[in-house]
């Protein structure tokens, strides 16, 4: 038996066959940060930056990135997904970014919560470049996966 799921006999890439599992309701929730400096949190927090609200405009994309995962990571499965919640927070000298993602089906949603945070961090760096030169996207991470048999 091949050890690696997304390994063939090979050594190819390939994707993993998931036709056989059960399908079941799929958690996955993921955070990450952006430091910024003092004064860009200022016009964050005001809505005064130039390209416009900042938060709005990160969680959308956000939501939107978590819908295109898998066209962008060529072994995800193209998967409904039933729930996408993007939530930013502004800390003391950063952004928070937690996003989860839900669906019921028989693959995880880890990627597609990870990716939502990567957009959004991103979308944040995007906007804000003109005026900050010292942005630092840091600790994007899994916080949690779960997976629950659905009743019969």
């Amino acid at each position: 038996m091949n050890s690696f799921s997304h390994v063939d006999k090979s050594g190819k890439a390939k994707m993993v066959d998931i036709s056989e599992k059960e399908t079941q309701i799929r958690l996955a929730i993921a955070e990450g940060f952006i430091d910024l400096q003092s004064k860009t949190i200022e016009l964050i927090g005001k809505n005064m930056m130039k390209k416009g609200d900042v938060l709005s405009v990160a969680e959308i994309a956000g939501i939107q990135a978590a819908k295109q995962t898998s066209n962008l990571i060529p072994l995800c499965h193209p998967i409904l997904l039933n729930k996408i919640k993007v939530n930013t927070s502004v800390k003391k000298s950063s952004i928070h970014v937690k996003a989860e993602v839900k669906s019921i089906g028989k693959t995880g949603v880890e990627m597609e919560a990870l990716t939502a945070v990567n957009i959004a961090l991103l979308t944040i760096y995007d906007m804000c470049k003109a005026i900050d030169k010292n942005m630092v996207i840091r600790d994007i991470k899994l916080i949690k996966k779960t997976k629950v048999n659905i009743e019969k």
